[in-house]
């Protein structure tokens, strides 16, 4: 039987972020346990220097998938030969470059770090830096394998290797660390796996899919193009950057390693937040893609970016409102006392980033029609933004002060800069947007209210009383956004799935 790999690929994505979530739950507070606070501030500051690295991609990954798509669909297999060969030479000689890069990096580790790291400190940064270069120089050449891999739609290879590499990767890390070799241990261990499954996708792609290089002749014309195609994810690839690893260098040059530390943990939790809301838009992309291409009308696409908006709100209004009354004891009790500061910290990231997330099909949208030079720039002075007002806010306040310097920067040009662009420019009616997002606030003031009672008069630090009242919240919360906030469309798409497996269960029963 022929596998519908877009379909069982999106069903094993979602089962491996839901699986991805439930072991770094379990798994994170024995870590943070077991690597003691100053590790782990070390291991995070390591890592976002060293991934500064990955921005010597380009974001030529995304090109590949465009040009292989145009031989592909003109089945010229010698220009796809042509096209591996050339990406294969280049990734590795940027993976060669990353490599000289990263032992510069090594060498100058005092002069990069400043005088808040100790000599032991100094030492073990050394280390991992060391490692996490090696692992990242030998990723570059075998990306050219796991794009090759994506471009033929071999989803549900993809997507079980790594679940795989998720599972085994606690199971071998935890006695690591209970043998004593913390952070050093951990850069290892991930080394290994990344390496073992780069392996198996060059196995896969030999074997299974034939994939074929020709290093006859170096086409610097196509390279031209891809290089100006890719300079506007290239931009992007520095926002993120600054956005999202340049707090903690900054934290960790000034404030030292316990700072990056509960800042770190905040990041996390951030990047649960977004993914969420990554997951749902995702699936809309070829739509988009249609829709545009067939009509681009501006109201039909206006319709749909509202339509995704009001779930993702939905969803992202559970999380950030639980957020706000279980959030401490949540901290507290998961990570340990040490890191409550990471509470305030991961409020100040997740509530500015929320309407940017239930907007982001309009990303999409902008592709589609061609239009996302203006918001790659502008987020690029956003981030310029954010680095300004970061270091002298870090410097006084440490990771609080950081995060209040991404949350300003975020508000101004994510939230404030862009809902005018989508309206004056992108063509999307937001005085429609927002009049239906505001519709479903009023449904917030039932669970608001009654987690205001229970962060007043409950003690949420007793773990049974926090698990029995957080199911509490979250059925109030349902019960009021069903009756007071979601239309029919999306009740509906939680009605007939429901109907169509209580019918199942009602025929298996007779």
């Amino acid at each position: 039987m022929k596998i519908n790999q877009l379909k069982a690929g999106a069903l094993l994505s979602y089962v491996s972020m839901g699986l991805g979530y439930i072991i770094s739950i379990l798994y994170t507070p024995i870590m943070l346990r077991l690597l003691g606070q100053s590790e782990y501030g070390l291991y995070n500051l390591v890592s976002s220097v060293v991934s500064y690295l990955g921005l010597l991609n380009f974001g030529f990954g995304s090109a590949y998938m465009r040009y292989y798509s145009r031989y592909r669909v003109e089945n010229d297999e010698e220009n796809i030969a042509k096209l591996n060969g050339m990406f294969l030479t280049v990734f590795t000689i940027i993976g060669l470059v990353a490599m000289l890069a990263g032992m510069v990096l090594v060498l100058n580790t005092e002069l990069i770090f400043g005088d808040k790291l100790t000599a032991n400190e100094l030492s073990k940064a050394k280390i991992l830096m060391a490692i996490m270069v090696f692992n990242l120089s030998t990723s570059f050449p075998a990306s050219v394998f796991n794009s090759y891999i994506t471009a033929n739609e071999q989803y549900v290879f993809q997507k079980i290797v790594q679940m795989i590499k998720t599972v085994l990767s606690p199971f071998i890390m935890l006695p690591v660390l209970l043998m004593g070799y913390k952070s050093i241990g951990m850069v290892v261990v991930t080394t290994i796996l990344t390496i073992t499954v780069e392996i198996v996708n060059i196995i896969f792609c030999l074997k299974k899919l034939k994939i074929k290089f020709s290093f006859s002749e170096f086409n610097f014309g196509l390279m031209k193009e891809m290089t100006i195609f890719s300079s506007y994810i290239f931009i992007n690839m520095i926002v993120d950057q600054i956005n999202w690893n340049l707090d903690k260098f900054i934290l960790g040059r000034y404030r030292g390693t316990v700072s990056v530390a509960i800042y770190g943990l905040a990041a996390q939790l951030n990047n649960y937040y977004t993914s969420l809301s990554s997951a749902i838009s995702s699936v809309f992309i070829p739509r988009v893609n249609r829709m545009v291409a067939a009509n681009n009308d501006n109201r039909e696409l206006t319709i749909l970016f509202t339509k995704v908006g009001r779930i993702q709100f939905i969803l992202l209004a559970l999380i950030c409102t639980g957020f706000i009354f279980f959030g401490q004891p949540f901290i507290n009790m998961w990570a340990g006392t040490n890191y409550s500061e990471a509470y305030p910290i991961t409020l100040l990231l997740i509530v500015p980033v929320t309407i940017p997330l239930i907007q982001n099909l309009g990303i999409e949208i902008q592709r589609a029609k061609n239009m996302h030079q203006f918001s790659s720039w502008l987020y690029f002075f956003v981030a310029v933004g954010n680095l300004i007002l970061s270091v002298p806010l870090a410097k006084v306040y440490g990771g609080i002060g950081a995060a209040t310097g991404t949350a300003i920067s975020l508000i101004v040009g994510n939230i404030l800069i862009m809902n005018l662009y989508y309206h004056n420019r992108v063509g999307l009616n937001m005085k429609y947007f927002w009049r239906e997002i505001f519709k479903l606030i009023k449904a917030l003031f039932p669970p608001i209210f009654v987690g205001i009672l229970m962060y007043i008069f409950i003690d949420l630090y007793n773990i049974l009383k926090f698990l029995t009242y957080g199911l509490i919240y979250v059925v109030v919360y349902i019960l009021s956004i069903w009756f007071l906030g979601m239309n029919n469309y999306e009740k509906n798409l939680i009605r007939k799935p429901l109907i169509k497996i209580i019918k199942k269960l009602a025929l298996s029963i007779k």
